[in-house]
């Protein structure tokens, strides 16, 4: 798939912004003011609620990035923001609201096919947005991971050798197949986990974190609900990339 640039804007602390195509799939990329060329990158991952509804956060991890001298890139999800309604994906998601709603346990007849075919569709996306944005002679390697929809992390470090280490954020449900995956999962890996977070299942997260088969792990456990993240996490997570892509 080819990368077309739609828009470029300098913001205020130099970051070039500019957004993109990826074929039909929109995008955006950082890059900072001052790094040397080739910088090294760091992919942004998100919930599946559409760019224009995450971009406020994602443009401060961008600017945090650019910050530390890296590039940040992100693309919209299958389903998601302006990309074409997957109807499986909607009921899905109109289940697990179901389920939640009425204080019912969510399982695997409700997990599998909320992630899955998500996981499934979206990692060669991501693999195809990395073959385009490496190919740029403002970025090279190497390579980092962050958030996002954590068994969409998962199978990126499986499967992406360019990849060298993640950032996951804990939560969003994670598959049987996407935990026996996780044991395949070697890079360095920073895990992030709210411990009150009323939409995660802590222990999942907990079970998730021993399967990785990393022999370097971290688990930066705060308290707090979802949106409740310190700002000294956000600082520990880049101290954790300038480790690891410098």
């Amino acid at each position: 798939m080819a990368l077309r640039f739609t828009s470029e804007e300098r913001l205020d602390d130099g970051v070039l912004e500019r957004g993109f195509t990826l074929g039909e799939i929109p995008g955006f990329l950082w890059t900072p003011s001052s790094a040397a060329a080739p910088t090294p990158l760091i992919l942004l991952g998100h919930p599946p609620i559409g760019l224009h509804k995450m971009y406020s956060r994602l443009v401060a991890r961008a600017r945090h990035a650019a910050a530390d001298g890296f590039a940040a890139a992100t693309i919209e999800l299958p389903g998601s923001g302006d990309r074409p309604v997957w109807p499986a994906l909607e009921q899905a998601r109109a289940d697990l609201r179901r389920a939640m709603q009425a204080g019912e346990p969510v399982g695997e007849d409700i997990i599998d096919p909320l992630v899955l075919p998500l996981v499934d569709t979206a990692v060669p996306e991501w693999q195809a947005a990395l073959d385009a944005l490496l190919a740029l002679p403002e970025i090279g390697g190497p390579v980092g991971y962050s958030g996002g929809v954590i068994s969409i992390g998962v199978r990126l470090a499986v499967v992406e050798p360019r990849i060298v280490a993640a950032g996951l954020f804990a939560g969003s449900f994670v598959p049987r197949a996407i935990l026996e995956e996780a044991r395949q999962v070697t890079i360095p890996l920073h895990v992030l986990l709210q411990w009150d977070d009323e939409g995660n299942d802590r222990q999942a997260s907990l079970d998730l974190f021993d399967a990785f088969a990393s022999k370097e792990k971290s688990l930066n456990a705060n308290m707090g609900g979802h949106t409740g993240v310190p700002q000294y996490a956000a600082d520990a997570a880049g101290q954790f990339f300038a480790r690891h892509l410098k």
